[in-house]
């Protein structure tokens, strides 16, 4: 399960998310609407697309572009498709791995990491 809190607000919830490049990104459906105002930036990646920005919004206090998506993702990045991704100050939490970690400051997917030590344990023990 990934979670994603800020000033102590669920913003964001679900079973079922997409990492990429050690963002997790959420489930259009997952994310409390009432917390978002969209915003006018948007940003090019060269793989993913064009991304557009939400303002995260709870009670009186607003974090300018801290939720962004892909309208229309590239092929290569069609998993992400209706998911949104956040940064800037809101903690996103994958309790099931128990890492918290603050979106865009490049952690290593740790499930990945996970597998792959995992692998290479077995590989030695062989």
């Amino acid at each position: 399960m990934a979670k994603a809190e800020w000033q102590g607000a669920l913003i964001a919830q679900s079973d079922v998310f997409e990492v990429v490049e050690g963002n997790v990104y959420f489930p259009r459906a997952s994310v409390a609407a009432i917390h978002l105002a969209p915003s006018a930036t948007n940003t090019v990646c060269g793989w993913k697309g064009t991304a557009s920005y939400y303002d995260v919004i709870v009670g009186d206090e607003r974090l300018s572009d801290a939720a962004w998506y892909y309208p229309t993702p590239k092929t290569a990045a069609a998993n992400i498709t209706d998911h949104i991704a956040f940064w800037r100050g809101v903690v996103v939490t994958r309790s099931s791995l128990g890492d918290k970690f603050r979106p865009g400051s490049h952690v290593v997917d740790k499930s990945r990491a996970q597998i792959l030590l995992a692998q290479i344990i077995a590989g030695h023990r062989q």
